[in-house]
């Protein structure tokens, strides 16, 4: 059954991507993060359809004349040169053999991040991306959510299969970072029903993100949820709700949950942690040898050996900025960090520079939330490897083509909805009139 709803979603969408390229687009999006048919048992397990969502994508963006060049702003610029750099990496590594697999695996992601720069523009595109990347990991994290409380946290949540974020810590970090983004789209929802399902899975994936027993996902979720805080235009209501629900949370967790938690203080005694620093010190110190990294494996033995103070402890960065040091070197570090940086700088500028209109207020909120989502990320990502996964990425390219919007002054002439868009009632957008 599961093979067979995969199959007539994907398939269809695929192919109306022919003609309208930014479909294909939604397709890729949903199937690169989600992984949906790593859930079923026959055809569609190994079926390619990330291969035939690209492919119809491509063939559909030569015949469409609806394109754009991608790029678009600073952090565009960036991630052309990240992509640069990091084959220069896996050229000049240590590994050129065993690392191309992984470059092939980013160089696609990548890759489709720019032909969404190309096919997307108007701001049906952008909460189309918005709803898509969101719910992708949402849905998720609602069942991992209900599972957690079922179990009591007893038990740890897993992401999609062969994913990037399979382990349950890389799993709990990509759900925290699409609250905010489902807070977004609460705040767009005419539907009163509609914002309390929100707020339902919004509370269901902050208890996956919890029982995933990750430190780093703990890390984030306090430092999302401060800067929520701090945003909040009534601090104290916002501290009660957010209080409250955390405390209803960690009601459910077991007492194995707050003695893993406790570690994070006697990091000294845990191997994992120890891991970790071995990795940060072998990191730091190849980028000094290496100036154009090693390539996607510096987790070798050979190399813990001479370059780490504590050999024995051969552990992954499980650190967006260490594994990226590691990866590519300080070149590829600062160009990583710019990526970032200026995504945040363009989602500032439209905080400050959106007309406050009622139909531009969506472009305020969507900056809000995608810098809380950022947070999150960056803070979150310091003790696990997810530099090179999807929702990052889309979060640059819904910010650009946000800030795009913005300076073409889009809601003077963009039409609310075009022919042929359906509209689910009660959760369509709360698009005003453009007068």
């Amino acid at each position: 059954m599961r093979d067979i709803l995969i199959l007539a979603i994907a398939i269809p969408g695929c192919l109306l991507a022919l003609r309208r390229p930014w479909i294909g687009i939604m397709m890729w999006v949903w199937l690169s993060i989600m992984n949906p048919h790593r859930f079923t048992y026959g055809i569609a397990y190994h079926f390619p359809f990330a291969a035939l969502a690209a492919g119809c994508t491509m063939l559909g963006l030569v015949f469409s004349a609806e394109k754009d060049s991608p790029f678009k702003g600073p952090p565009v610029v960036w991630l052309l040169l990240f992509i640069i750099w990091m084959t220069l990496s896996w050229l000049f590594g240590l590994d050129v053999d065993g690392d191309y697999a992984q470059w092939v695996k980013i160089l696609k992601i990548d890759l489709m991040v720019l032909l969404a720069l190309v096919a997307l523009r108007t701001k049906e595109h952008i909460y189309a991306l918005t709803w898509v990347a969101t719910a992708s990991i949402a849905l998720l994290g609602a069942k991992g959510g209900l599972f957690t409380i079922k179990s009591g946290g007893n038990h740890l949540v897993w992401g999609p299969p062969g994913s990037f974020i399979e382990d349950n810590n890389e799993f709990a970090l990509a759900i925290i970072m699409t609250i905010p983004l489902l807070r977004f789209l609460q705040l767009q929802l005419q539907s009163e029903k509609g914002k309390h399902l929100l707020t339902a899975i919004m509370l269901l994936c902050a208890a996956s993100a919890i029982g995933s027993h990750s430190r780093g996902a703990l890390l984030a979720i306090v430092s999302m949820a401060s800067l929520l805080w701090w945003r909040g235009k009534n601090k104290v209501s916002t501290a009660v709700v957010i209080g409250a629900a955390g405390l209803a949370i960690l009601a459910f967790m077991p007492e194995s949950w707050f003695s893993r938690m406790d570690t994070i203080a006697d990091y000294e005694q845990d191997r994992s942690a120890m891991g970790r620093i071995s990795a940060w010190w072998t990191a730091w110190n190849l980028a000094w040898s290496f100036p154009f990294g090693v390539g996607f494996n510096p987790a070798r033995a050979d190399l813990f050996a001479i370059y780490s103070p504590y050999p024995t402890f051969v552990h992954a960065a499980h650190s967006i900025y260490f594994q990226v040091l590691g990866n590519h070197g300080f070149i590829g570090l600062g160009v990583f960090l710019l990526i970032l940086l200026t995504t945040w700088q363009s989602a500032s500028w439209i905080r400050k520079n959106t007309p406050k209109l009622p139909a531009t207020q969506w472009c305020f909120d969507l900056a809000s939330m995608v810098q809380v989502s950022l947070a999150g990320y960056m803070v979150g990502g310091a003790f696990l490897s997810l530099a090179y996964f999807d929702l990052p990425y889309y979060l640059m390219v819904i910010i650009v083509l946000t800030r795009v919007w913005v300076v073409k002054k889009s809601w003077e002439h963009e039409p609310i909805y075009k022919k042929g868009w359906i509209r689910i009632p009660g959760l369509a957008p709360k698009l005003p009139t453009n007068t």
